[in-house]
């Protein structure tokens, strides 16, 4: 971290802010130059709050050399974190995990026919909603714990672990007990209380990125979850808003390599949400195992037409199929295989 003073700042000052510093264990050095001094920290300042210092009258601007957050940081763990979901490893450089179904779970036969399609397509696991955050009161809210249930019942059935979104700190040992990962949605991506339980738990946390978030925000949202002691944590991209208005989101296909360099947490790409229209995932689908994600994961539906939430952008079972099959010959010219 780097500190810049303004012009004539009593030596006085300076030395109360190299003192604060030195009190937490860090190395200070000073530069003194004709206009202007600096100090430059040295340790760990990833928990130092620069807001205080940026406030002090006699500081310029505040600097920071590495970024605000160490565990998730590729510098302090420059191995990639394999994250175990079921017999999963989701962030092995060889290995590419989809996870599939409904965006809602809404009756047992229809997670019945669309599990069974997803898991013979090549799915590894079973994805659905139970408690849906939608923009309108009024629209379906999902079967909550009943739909929990089922999909817990339906992933035994087709030897698949299931994800589903936590919303509220209240549903939490739900979750636990019932959901193999647990999704943080955009909505709650920098919902602190609730990232810092899921942190209180070991479960292997699904956290996506927010629809207004930088890169960085998203890993400070990780840091939440690996501060509190869960090591478990995957990356999920859905697409950033913009202004462009063709599709539900922008997708940033460039985040792939850029958290790789920045983070050791794998990262997957979900390509419904971002694109918002069903004729556009396969194309995004195979641009994301290209350019190297870990894992995508990608909505279903046996009567998208029919859904109770996000029909458009939901693939029909025959359309996954052939994503699947595309979807393999791209990852084994690239080295990696589908599991």
């Amino acid at each position: 971290m780097i500190i810049t003073f303004k012009k004539d700042v009593p030596a006085i000052e300076v030395e109360k802010i190299k003192k604060s510093f030195s009190e937490k264990g860090l190395t200070v050095n000073l530069i003194q130059g004709t206009d202007f001094n600096v100090i430059g920290i040295v340790g760990d300042t990833s928990k130092i709050d620069t807001s205080s210092y940026e406030a002090n009258p006699y500081v310029d601007h505040v600097t920071r050399v590495a970024a605000p957050y160490k565990l998730a940081n590729r510098i302090y763990h420059p191995e990639d974190s394999i994250i175990k979901v079921g017999n999963l490893q989701i962030g092995a450089r060889d290995e590419l995990i989809i996870i599939a179904g409904p965006c809602s779970v809404e009756s047992r036969e229809q997670l019945w026919e669309i599990g069974s399609g997803v898991k013979n397509a090549g799915a590894s696991v079973l994805r659905g909603g139970a408690y849906k955050p939608r923009t309108s009161p009024y629209a379906f809210q999902g079967l909550q714990t009943e739909g929990i249930l089922l999909l817990k019942e339906a992933g035994a059935q087709f030897k698949m672990p299931i994800v589903s979104e936590l919303m509220s700190l209240d549903k939490l040992d739900e979750f636990v007990e019932h959901v193999d990962l647990i999704q943080i949605g955009a909505r709650n991506m920098q919902n602190y209380e609730l990232l810092k339980a899921v942190g209180n738990t070991k479960k292997p946390i699904l956290l996506k990125r927010g629809f207004s978030n930088t890169i960085e925000e998203w890993l400070l949202s990780a840091e939440y979850i690996l501060n509190n002691g869960n090591p478990n944590v995957i990356l999920c991209e859905r697409g950033i808003r913009t202004f462009e208005s063709a599709t539900r989101s922008t997708l940033d296909l460039s985040v792939i390599p850029l958290v790789k360099k920045k983070s050791h947490l794998p990262i997957i790409i979900d390509p419904s949400h971002a694109s918002g229209n069903w004729e556009l995932v396969e194309s995004v689908s195979l641009a994301a195992i290209a350019a190297g994600a870990d894992g995508l994961m990608i909505e279903v539906h046996n009567h998208p037409e029919a859904a109770l939430s996000d029909g458009a952008q939901s693939l029909k079972i025959n359309n996954f199929e052939r994503l699947m099959g595309k979807g393999k010959k791209i990852a084994e010219i690239i080295g990696r295989k589908v599991v």
